[in-house]
């Protein structure tokens, strides 16, 4: 077992947003290939296998624009809407070790960790309600609240600041290339998780990542003179 341990002042989760499958702290598998057989069907983009892996955590704002050529923003929103409600009638579910992580954060100073989503505000807090998660108390950053999307620094920067924290202090738990890539830009330190994304492929990137672990059960964390001790198991299963 190798072991690392490295302290942050807070640590900023991607969570699910949903245009991708089998993320950080929420698998929404079912739902998310449901949705996306709907709009290939509905708009003929083809191999909808292959939209998800290509949209892989962006957000839906930016992909429906770009593979269904919607322009007009009252219809995007329909769609979102849309698309959104069939994600959660899939049944978003907690994966491994992202409660006891939570629960571990939240023991201490319950304002040093948020959740940076590619989902939208509509969606976020009802998926995470649906698989049984708390909501961060200082409030989600959700596609609605940047500008940009991942891999734009923009979402993780507005993360450390509704944190109040520098984001070269924080830690980003990420298991996709486009939010690590968001991270790294953003300052921050960040560790991939390989619930979707195959170590090979991560490490193959140009992601970076300053960590890889196979999931959440390998992350544990404490409070240590107000920060928090991050441990982490990096060995390779």
């Amino acid at each position: 077992m190798s072991k690392q341990v490295i302290t942050v002042d807070a640590i900023l989760f991607d969570m699910d947003g949903y245009v991708f499958w089998l993320v950080t702290l929420i698998d929404s598998t079912p739902g998310v290939f449901k949705a996306w057989a709907t709009f290939s069907r509905d708009y003929h983009l083809g191999d909808s296998e292959a939209v998800v892996h290509a949209t892989h955590g962006r957000r839906l704002y930016d992909t429906l624009k770009e593979y269904c050529h919607i322009e007009d923003e009252a219809k995007l929103k329909r769609e979102i809407d849309r698309f959104e409600d069939e994600v959660i009638e899939g049944g978003p579910k907690v994966l491994p070790g992202a409660a006891a992580l939570i629960s571990q954060l939240a023991s201490g100073c319950p304002l040093n960790w948020n959740i940076v989503t590619s989902a939208s505000s509509g969606y976020a807090p009802r998926a995470l309600e649906r698989a049984g998660l708390s909501l961060p108390p200082v409030g989600l950053i959700t596609s609605d609240d940047v500008s940009h999307g991942k891999p734009h620094p923009a979402p993780y920067l507005a993360g450390a600041a509704k944190c109040s924290v520098d984001p070269t202090k924080c830690l980003v738990v990420e298991d996709a290339i486009a939010g690590l890539k968001s991270g790294r830009a953003a300052g921050a330190t960040t560790l991939a998780v390989c619930t979707s994304t195959p170590r090979q492929t991560i490490t193959d990137s140009d992601a970076n990542p300053h960590y890889i672990v196979s999931d959440l059960t390998k992350v544990s964390a404490c409070w240590l003179d107000g920060r928090i001790q991050v441990t982490l198991d990096v060995s390779e299963d």
